[in-house]
């Protein structure tokens, strides 16, 4: 494990550093004297449980999402940053998922804290192993025990939303950014009021469902996003994946329905919290894809599970 990575997280009780303990490292300990005690499993410092997030390690742990090239596509588009511009720079994946993006950005040669609160830093690990200028940690985006002002770049692409307090999330990410540094977020977007009410409706079911129960559903509705002008009409009223790859669309329509939290928010909503939080030289980033229709809906909130998406640097 990269000594330089382990060094920057902290006790999540006190802030203090803490110690590696064994060889090979078994667990972190304190050094400030309060006894915290975090063990190492499987190569994973766990300086959290998984109070909410179960369905996103069943998520990503099932179902294998990883594309190198639309992956390095997506990543720009949604950070603004060519992963191989990141090459030599300590770079945080705030809710790092089954790890694709931290391998991205780590094989282009950044140094990497890849950070997820549930089961899924299993799968980012694995998918890591390689790369020793890696590290990924189990830890909470409300509660991030990583030291402060740190990073030259962070990203957090669609996960501040599945948290309880997003708002709050977004401060303890952006903690970690140094001065100068980057920080990319990419939300859902919030939709018109029939959307919002029909979504909501939807959701009061479905997360209320076994993951057994909602993954046919899912794969179901994934038959839905492979059918012409269908997979372009009827997605805007209920929402489904019309990705052309099938396990991406039904991981995609699990990752809406089954997710405990879900918020949506504005571009304007979103602004604020940059400019809150002291950054500057901001950037709307929008979606790859254009066409007179597409670029209609999206100015007027219609398409479901976009995003608003805003990259800034810290003053």
């Amino acid at each position: 494990m990269n000594p330089d990575l382990l060094s920057l997280l902290r006790c999540p009780r006190c802030r203090g550093p803490l110690t590696v303990v064994g060889d090979p490292p078994e667990a972190l300990c304190c050094t400030s004297g309060d006894e915290g005690r975090y063990p190492i499993v499987a190569g994973i410092p766990r300086l959290t449980n998984d109070p909410y997030a179960g369905s996103f390690g069943r998520q990503w742990n099932r179902y294998d999402v990883m594309r190198e090239d639309e992956d390095e596509a997506t990543f720009e588009v949604k950070t603004g940053m060519p992963a191989v511009s990141l090459a030599g720079k300590l770079v945080l994946d705030a809710g790092c998922g089954g790890g694709r993006y931290s391998r991205l950005v780590g094989s282009h040669g950044a140094m990497v804290v890849g950070v997820d609160l549930s089961s899924a830093v299993e799968k980012a690990r694995a998918l890591c192993a390689g790369l020793p200028n890696v590290l990924i940690a189990q830890a909470d985006l409300l509660d991030l025990a990583i030291a402060d002002e740190s990073f030259d770049a962070a990203f957090s692409i669609g996960v501040m939303h599945h948290t309880p307090d997003p708002r709050r999330a977004f401060a303890q990410v952006a903690r970690k950014v140094k001065r100068g540094g980057r920080l990319a977020v990419w939300l859902y977007r919030r939709n018109t009021p029939p959307q919002e009410w029909i979504n909501s409706g939807l959701r009061a079911v479905s997360t209320r469902m076994s993951a057994r129960l909602l993954e046919p559903i899912c794969a179901a509705t994934g038959v839905l996003g492979s059918i012409p002008v269908v997979n372009r009409t009827l997605n805007k009223l209920v929402n489904f994946s019309a990705h052309p790859d099938w396990t991406l669309r039904v991981c995609d329509n699990f990752d809406w329905y089954a997710p405990r939290y879900q918020s949506h928010h504005t571009l304007h909503e979103l602004l604020s919290w940059f400019d809150e939080e002291g950054f500057g030289d901001l950037v709307e980033l929008t979606p790859a894809k254009h066409g007179p229709a597409y670029d209609w809906a999206y100015r007027h909130d219609l398409i479901i599970g976009s995003g608003v998406n805003v990259a800034g640097t810290k003053r």
